[in-house]
């Protein structure tokens, strides 16, 4: 039995197209066995694919799941984002408000204000690193300012923003860690630029991540207490670079950018 599913690509928080960090995103009828899901990640070869059905129970409008070219993650920002702009642009969704309903993050709630879409992540506070992994040191090769730790990730202060963009970590030793991703982080350049960061997790099939929403649930709460302040703008120095509009409120953080559309089509997997 063959199926013919719609398949979409976009680049998110991208000031202009191959920019940003691009995204798969599958929309389901019904779920798909997670193998097959996995192999639709795997084909596409993007940093993330989403998949979502409609949330029949009520509580969220749609379910919705990441998978990396490798494994499944507990959240992506970039491809909710990238979720979203389908959902408005392509399947008319009427309301300018989506919730999506995880396994593993909660209920994610994303609106269309005017012509920006706005994500909220629970934010996660760093935390200071008592056994420094080998691996860590290794591969980032620059002993930085501090290192902290939340969650699946590690978080790595430098004091510059050149330093973060001249970065060249080994990818072979990060790989070690496994399923822990790598953010490092310093001031911004200019009064314009409040943060930069970049995001490293080759444990997780990516070596370097383009622009990463999940990260910036940790970077937006570090920078608001270290900078007193709530709003920011921020960039991540991948090679493709990444703009993020960034606002603390609570215990959420919402964050925007803009979405560039690439790939429109159609795939056939068999079940």
């Amino acid at each position: 039995m063959t199926k013919t599913l719609p398949l979409f690509i976009v680049d998110v928080f991208a000031e202009q197209k191959f920019a940003g960090n691009p995204a798969g995103v599958c929309p389901l009828n019904e779920w798909l066995p997670d193998s097959v899901m996995q192999s639709i990640a795997a084909e596409n070869n993007q940093p993330e694919t989403a998949f979502f059905v409609r949330d029949e129970t009520g509580a969220a409008d749609y379910l919705l799941r990441w998978f990396t070219p490798t494994q499944e993650i507990e959240l992506c920002g970039h491809a909710t984002l990238a979720s979203g702009y389908v959902l408005f642009n392509e399947l008319a969704h009427q309301s300018n408000t989506i919730r999506f309903r995880t396994m593993r993050a909660g209920i994610l709630p994303l609106e269309r204000r005017g012509d920006a879409l706005w994500l909220a992540l629970p934010t996660r506070m760093p935390e200071p690193l008592e056994n420094v992994p080998n691996a860590l040191l290794k591969g980032l090769g620059l002993l930085p300012d501090d290192l902290q730790i939340v969650g699946n990730k590690y978080f790595a202060i430098y004091e510059s923003a050149e330093v973060i963009a001249e970065l060249s970590p080994d990818m072979r030793e990060l790989r070690k860690l496994t399923e822990m991703g790598v953010v490092v982080t310093a001031p911004g350049r200019d009064a314009d630029e409040d943060f930069v960061s970049r995001f490293f997790a080759p444990g997780m099939g990516i070596d370097e991540d383009p622009a990463t929403g999940s990260a910036h649930c940790l970077l937006v709460p570090y920078w608001a207490k270290r900078l007193g302040k709530t709003q920011f703008n921020a960039m991540q120095l991948s090679a493709r670079g990444a703009r993020f509009t960034c606002e603390l409120d609570g215990e959420r953080v919402w964050m925007s950018g803009k979405v560039q559309p690439y790939l429109k089509g159609e795939i056939t997997v068999a079940l």
